[in-house]
């Protein structure tokens, strides 16, 4: 159910986001860290284009959307401007070679706030044939995700593109 995490009054900038599919979206980011949820796991399924097709309730809760909101909706709306495009495009070749990929990622709140997750996402195979992919969130390594803010970070100068890119 969302809105059952406790948030703080937060600030918050617009940022501009570009997506793969070239779509773009103003987006409200601050600097606050949302918990993960101790004990949950987040799990959402999409269809081949990214489109979320099931959301869990733990899914509900962290990201703030309603599950109306989230079923339909392209998984991109999670991101976060400080994620950079590698990491995504890692991502995604892993899946097309029927694949599983493992790594962190900073997931954008409905609200501006963020969270981190270790995620392990899986085509969903039916037939012999790749249908969709399931994402399994967990508890982030905190000692992780400090190497891995270097890591994005990085990654983001190499592509000539800011981490975050105020619009108002």
């Amino acid at each position: 159910m969302a809105g059952l995490i406790p948030k703080p009054d937060i600030m918050v900038q617009l940022c501009n986001l570009t997506y793969y599919d070239g779509t773009s979206r103003d987006v409200p980011v601050s600097d606050v860290e949302i918990p993960f949820l101790e004990g949950r796991l987040i799990v959402s399924r999409t269809d081949l284009r990214g489109i979320i097709t099931h959301a869990n309730d733990a899914f509900v809760e962290m990201s703030g959307y309603e599950r109306h909101e989230l079923i339909g909706a392209p998984h991109h709306i999670l991101r976060h401007p400080d994620m950079p495009h590698r990491a995504f495009r890692e991502l995604w070749e892993s899946l097309q070679g029927n694949q599983k990929w493992h790594g962190y990622i900073k997931n954008l709140c409905k609200d501006g706030s963020h969270y981190w997750v270790y995620a392990t996402i899986i085509p969903n195979v039916r037939n012999g044939v790749v249908v969709g992919y399931t994402s399994v969130r967990r508890k982030p390594s905190r000692k992780r995700i400090a190497e891995i803010e270097s890591l994005y970070q990085q990654w983001h100068a190499m592509e000539r593109i800011p981490p975050m890119e105020p619009t108002a």
